[in-house]
């Protein structure tokens, strides 16, 4: 309980509202006498000891009722995250042991390692302290993103990190032979990797915020979940989006650039200069020829998760430019494909005639399977391993068939498959949940709840790139 209310506290005081000791004390023992399950009861309590003034009562309401709600559940800590992944707790205990043998050779690099094996909070919490903010506050230019976010990494002692968990994947194969222990060593690279992004994330907001490129409210809006988020935070979110899908653009024809002009091959140019001593020297250098892949959206727009939609289809109708063909679809029972509609539309007018009903019936129930099986049927045999297909949907299929089988059909044809759930894992097989199964039959689930989720998402899709 005086771990919930703390978190409580933190997100109360981040989103501005003063909260004295004297306060986090009361607090505490109103905690302690009303209970958590009371929410109401617990929640008028607290508002006696932390809001003074209206204006806080408001502020402190919102965050309460946000924190609280089910679609701020936390994604859990490294171990519920693996749970989820298949690993079992034999598998777990091995980890443990070896990241805590790890740990004890490191020295002052004990809050990154916390960091990662502990909750999102952990980390936010250490990005929060004041010695970031101090690494943090020379920078002034979005092309210091880079150096200042490498800074914080090694202030956090995630490049020891790495290096541990590299050297920990022969003991992982070790105890847990060849497959398991190479399928958790990778798990855990990919959580590492997944770490780097949230201090780049966090790197980028406290420069926008010292730029003034967005206010305030603007940077909590993206981190709050879709469903509670206002019109005007909408409004807000979409912007984001678009800034976004231009600064990706932007990195891409850098990449063409230098790609056109090549990399400087050593072999060539000595070989080259042998002929002449040396003198001119002219380096020799090597085109790689990269070709753009294939992106195939399939989006279910039924009412649960049709936020999270609207802004994927927005974010990918904004970046064709990076695909070679981007081909998207979606479903609710029903699947149309929106291709055309999005080449003769404005994304808006699109967006508008999903949301209408004119392309799928909106008023039906969800039906996963009814969906797949038209959405690899509509493929045929289009899909390579130059396709990356990005699934968008919660995987709650009304209890009717799911066809997990045409999930890892297309799997095993195309270079990649992610998939997008609007919903944290720790309600994937609750009810008419089928995300376990799809999870297990795709390349990667990435949980993408908040405008910052979907970005990171939106990376992860163009780092699959070939």
């Amino acid at each position: 309980m005086l771990r919930v209310l703390d978190e409580l506290l933190w997100v109360l005081r981040r989103e501005g509202l003063p909260v004295s000791t004297a306060q986090a004390i009361d607090a505490a023992r109103v905690a302690a006498l009303v209970g958590l399950s009371d929410r109401q009861t617990l929640r008028d309590g607290l508002a006696a000891v932390l809001a003074t003034k209206k204006d806080e009562l408001v502020l402190f309401r919102a965050c309460f009722d946000r924190f609280f709600a089910a679609e701020h559940a936390h994604l859990g800590d490294l171990w519920s995250r693996l749970r989820v992944r298949g690993f079992s707790e034999a598998e777990l205990g091995a980890l443990r042991e070896l990241l805590s043998a790890a740990a004890q050779r490191s020295s002052g690099d004990a809050a990154g390692m916390l960091a990662f094996t502990g909750e999102a909070l952990e980390l936010d919490q250490l990005l929060a302290s004041a010695g970031i903010a101090r690494a943090l506050a020379p920078m002034t230019s979005a092309l210091q993103t880079g150096f200042f976010t490498q800074e914080v990494n090694k202030r956090l002692g995630i490049p020891a990190l790495g290096s541990a968990l590299t050297r920990m994947r022969d003991a992982l194969r070790e105890a847990l032979g060849e497959e398991r222990g190479a399928l958790l060593a990778a798990a855990l690279r990919e959580e590492l990797d997944a770490m780097k992004r949230r201090v780049r994330a966090h790197v980028e907001a406290s420069l926008a915020r010292k730029l003034g490129d967005v206010d305030e409210e603007a940077a909590r809006a993206v981190d709050r979940p879709f469903s509670s988020l206002s019109p005007e935070e909408m409004a807000e979110v979409r912007r984001a989006l678009r800034r976004l899908a231009e600064r990706l653009r932007g990195a891409e024809r850098v990449r063409q650039k230098r790609s056109k002009r090549g990399r400087i091959d050593p072999h060539r140019t000595l070989r080259r200069s042998l002929r002449t001593g040396g003198i001119p020297f002219r380096p020799a250098r090597r085109v790689r020829r990269r070709d753009k892949p294939r992106l195939v959206l399939l989006c279910d727009v039924s009412d649960s998760v049709r936020i999270a939609s609207r802004f994927m289809l927005e974010l990918v109708c904004a970046s064709q430019e990076l695909f070679a063909e981007t081909r998207s679809f979606v479903f609710v029972s029903d699947l149309g494909e929106t291709t055309e509609l999005f080449r003769r539309k404005r994304a808006e007018a699109a967006l508008a005639a999903i949301e209408s009903g004119r392309v799928v019936d909106r008023t039906r129930n969800s039906n996963y399977g009814r969906a797949l099986v038209a959405f690899e049927e509509r493929l045929g045999r289009s899909v390579d391993r130059r396709t990356t297909i990005v699934i968008l949907g919660d995987g709650r299929t009304n209890f009717l068939p799911e066809e997990v089988s045409v999930v890892e059909r297309l799997a095993r044809q195309a270079g990649s498959v992610l998939w997008i759930c609007p919903e944290p894992p720790a309600t994937w097989g609750t009810g008419d949940s089928a995300m376990p199964r799809y999870a297990a039959a795709v390349s990667r689930v990435l949980v993408a709840r908040t405008a910052r989720e979907l970005e990171g998402a939106a990376r992860e899709l163009l780092a699959r790139r070939k």
